[in-house]
């Protein structure tokens, strides 16, 4: 295969993983990105007075049942046993998500076997509605009235910013209650958190002399022309300078604070009255347990509208965005040598795990074209 030169766009994970897997075949990468440092959102650093690992935009935590990612990420730095275990206080009292038997039997100051709990909860639901079409109605025709005002209803208005009759009911694709004791929040098969942070990780799968990383770098379209390929991981609608308006994004902003000991004595707790103005507070020194800190490093997570210069995090694609979206692929795909990745270039909210297994498998495809003289593909899986 003849080498070539490739140009990346964005230095976290699916640039980072699309650059080493490219490069190992021999292709010389160049790897720009507009941020001084490296791994995106999922950077990560130890904070210098009280020595804690923190999630600079949030926390990530990874998980999945994909073996062959778990492996590729464990090939780059240890796993460590983590497993997500999130409170939320709600009227003034303290509970465990997602909603379990234990959420269950306190909030209604019961004694319920997990029969009895489903029962009752199936006694709550209404059942007038047959369709959901909002995330309300799917709410209130899985677990109620009650349960739902307590734990979805002002969270969700306050991380989407509109009221969750207006959002669809896909957002909340599974009944969101658990008839067993099982407070891990999530349910796939390989759990953990990466010993020394994300950033270390990254840094090493881009660790190799055909890998040039050239940050606080801003990428232009014009400079594409001098290489024989372009993935672009950057805004979809960025791209083209916005052209055709800015897609929806809800964004973050976070309210750093340290605190002397233990603030709240777990990683992550939810706030689910609309009265309260954030929406979490992330305690970073829990998400390295095997670690001692004695000051804490917190987070208060605020979500709004992202705006021009915000850091964008969550995709709407509500009706307005999907029409938008379709008219931005169509740009997408009349352009030729580029290919758009991750969650930004394909405006999808993608886990770690799907971003990663994204990436190999958008290597590897280059790689199989290329052996066929083929062209690439714009998109690996088409955003809409």
């Amino acid at each position: 295969m003849t080498e070539e030169r490739i140009l990346i766009v964005g230095a976290g994970l699916s640039g980072a993983v699309i650059g080493r897997e490219l490069a190992l075949q021999g292709h010389k990468v160049e790897i720009v990105d507009s941020r001084e440092h490296i791994g995106g959102n999922c950077h990560t650093e130890r904070d210098a007075s009280t020595g804690v690992m923190v999630h600079v935009y949030g926390p990530h935590i990874f998980h999945t049942d994909d073996a062959e990612v778990w492996d590729y990420v464990n090939g780059f730095t240890t796993f460590l046993p983590y497993k997500n275990r999130v409170k939320t206080t709600s009227g003034g009292k303290v509970y465990s998500l997602p909603v379990n038997l234990h959420t269950i039997n306190q909030f209604f100051g019961k004694t319920f076997r997990p029969d009895e709990a489903r029962a009752f909860i199936e006694e709550q639901a209404d059942k007038t509605i047959a369709d959901p079409q909002t995330f309300e109605e799917q709410a209130l025709r899985f677990v109620g009235r009650d349960l739902y005002e307590a734990f979805f209803k002002g969270y969700t208005q306050k991380q989407w910013g509109c009221s969750p009759t207006e959002l669809p009911a896909s957002i909340l694709k599974r009944l969101p209650v658990r008839f067993n004791y099982d407070d891990n929040y999530f349910f796939h098969k390989y759990q953990g958190m990466p010993e020394n942070g994300y950033t270390e990780m990254i840094g090493r799968i881009l660790d190799h002399p055909n890998i040039t990383v050239k940050l606080a770098t801003d990428f232009r379209r014009e400079e594409a022309d001098g290489f024989d390929h372009v993935f672009y991981s950057g805004p979809l609608d960025g791209y083209f300078d916005y052209e055709l308006g800015r897609l929806g994004y809800r964004t973050l902003d976070f309210e750093r604070f340290t605190y002397d000991g233990d603030y709240q004595g777990c990683a992550v707790m939810n706030y689910g009255d609309v009265a309260v103005p954030y929406t979490r507070i992330t305690e970073h020194k829990h998400f390295s347990p095997w670690e001692e800190h004695k000051d804490s490093v917190c987070y208060r997570e605020f979500s709004r509208a992202c705006e021009p210069g915000d850091i964008p995090y969550y995709p709407i694609r509500l009706v307005e965005e999907k029409a938008q979206l379709a008219d931005y692929v169509a740009l997408a795909e009349r352009e030729a040598g580029v290919t758009f990745v991750g969650r930004l270039g394909t405006y999808r909210y993608l886990d770690m795990d799907v971003t990663i297994r994204e990436a190999l498998d958008t290597a590897r495809l280059y790689l199989a074209r290329k052996a066929e003289n083929a062209a690439m593909s714009t998109f690996l899986n088409p955003p809409l």
